[in-house]
């Protein structure tokens, strides 16, 4: 019997000799460019240093932990907080090789050998000198958080931010000389929280001190949400971004959104009519602003968030409990960016569904809104949460090319909270080139040069060109290996 190849070896998932020079020549070498993640400004801007590789690996990650609850893992070792950093990793070293055919498995492996060196299979035997390899590489500068956005070559980052933070942070990363710009993106989610009057109020009492304009009626709330819109704008941010079950197929006038507002900020709690229409309204006038001021609108749509009451109450939200949900997403988005295409007023739009199943929907919704100008204006954007993985990424590809231009495609992001997720990027682009190297050698396209112009441009080129931020470091020389 022949001998396996190694693990993770150079050509992983690189299964043609086009695949192969694809990658090798013209996929690996370009930057990175993160267009949406959830990392924390506050340790960019403090260029956290890491204590251990629990800290940096595990926490928050909610990945890990619900890998780790289906290997039967005690939430003491998972989220405890008297248990200590070696036992939560040791707990997670245990349960690496059950995840075999888990894209953790993978991610994982490729973390430990891109940042820290260690080629070990993740086992109980081979943790604790995992461990004190990777304690060591954190303790030097090459494993800060600087350090790190550096040696991956990252050339932007826009995280994700509410209307109401100051932004303090992304100031002083500004100020800071690191090499990778980043840059905020509007997030503003809990602005459509009219039926927990509770939680809205607070929200809109931070608005008001962020914006200087006292919010007591809805066109003090629009002046603040523009104000802040104009703010994140001066800091360089060209994004916004919502998280969505679904949009509603409903419309609002504004006199029916004044009355919805003006109940809830007395206290009432919208119905779910009511929230559904105020929802559209809100949504209706995020969009202009994002036209107005030449930004990219993200929709991130169905997921099924916070199932498992038990883990909330003892965790809160983002517990790792949330799930891929089966909401009617047609007519909602046809509606909405129909609006907004009528008058004039619709923004560059990315559309992400979590939902596999509608994948033909949202390639052929992105199609309706073309605008013959605008190349790739309407993106199908790439898989997200739990589609960012093998089978997921091939899906979407899948999808975009039959129905879409894979060429004007935008590419990967991270959408992840931890500074070792870059590897999902080169994972990405295994699995672009793996792709177009089959159908070269199948005769399905053409081996010319425009080839490796496509794979740099889906890597790289395209979110450049398509988001209209400033890209940091001397990145640019690199397109061209």
């Amino acid at each position: 019997m022949p001998a396996a190849a190694p693990f993770l070896h150079d050509d992983f998932l690189l299964t043609t000799a086009t695949a192969r020079e694809l990658y090798h020549r013209h996929a690996a070498p370009q930057p990175v460019f993160d267009y949406h993640c959830h990392l924390p400004p506050d340790e960019i801007a403090a260029n956290r240093r890491f204590e251990n590789l629990s800290q940096i690996w595990l926490a928050g990650d909610h990945y890990k932990w619900r890998a780790l609850r289906a290997n039967g893992v005690s939430e003491d070792l998972i989220t405890g907080r008297a248990t200590s950093d070696y036992d939560k990793f040791l707990a997670y070293a245990r349960s690496v090789p059950q995840m075999v055919r888990n894209p953790l498995h993978h991610w994982s492996h490729l973390e430990l050998r891109r940042y820290f060196g260690v080629d070990l299979l993740i086992n109980e035997t081979n943790a604790p000198k995992i461990w004190e390899a990777a304690n060591a590489r954190l303790a030097t500068p090459a494993l800060s958080v600087h350090g790190i956005l550096t040696s991956s070559r990252v050339a932007v980052v826009c995280t994700t931010d509410d209307p109401a933070d100051s932004l303090e942070h992304h100031v002083a990363i500004a100020k800071s000389g690191l090499t990778t710009r980043v840059y905020p993106t509007l997030r503003p989610d809990k602005v459509l929280l009219v039926h927990q009057p509770a939680v809205f109020n607070a929200w809109c009492d931070q608005l008001a001190a962020c914006a200087n304009v006292e919010v007591n009626s809805l066109a003090a709330l629009l002046d603040a949400l523009d104000r802040r819109h104009a703010f994140f704008h001066s800091l360089g941010g060209r994004l916004s971004d919502h998280g969505l079950e679904a949009l509603p197929d409903t419309g609002c006038t504004e006199r029916e959104a004044t009355a919805i507002f003006a109940a809830a900020r007395a206290g009432t709690a919208a119905t779910t009519e009511q929230t559904a229409r105020y929802t559209v309204f809100i949504l209706l006038f995020l969009g202009r602003l994002d036209a107005k001021r030449g930004w990219t609108k993200q929709l991130h749509l169905g997921a099924l968030r916070d199932n498992n009451a038990r883990l909330g109450h003892r965790l809160g939200a983002n517990a790792g409990t949330d799930s891929i949900g089966d909401f009617p997403q047609a007519r909602g988005l046809s509606r909405y960016l129909d609006t907004l295409d009528a008058e004039n007023a619709l923004p560059k739009v990315v559309l992400y569904n979590l939902n596999p199943a509608d994948n033909y929907l949202f390639a052929t919704m992105a199609g309706n809104f073309q605008d013959g100008v605008t190349a790739g204006k309407i993106q199908f954007g790439s898989g997200w949460w739990f589609l960012d993985q093998r089978e997921g990424m091939e899906w979407q590809l899948n999808a975009l090319s039959q129905l879409g231009l894979l060429s004007r495609f935008v590419g990967m992001l991270t959408d992840s909270r931890s500074f070792l997720s870059y590897v999902r990027h080169e994972y990405f682009r295994r699995l672009l080139c793996a792709l177009l190297g089959a159908d070269v050698e199948a005769g399905l396209i053409p081996h010319d040069a425009a080839l490796a112009g496509l794979v740099k441009d889906i890597c790289y080129g395209n979110a450049s060109r398509y988001f209209g931020l400033e890209v940091g470091g001397n990145f640019e020389a690199a397109r061209s290996p």
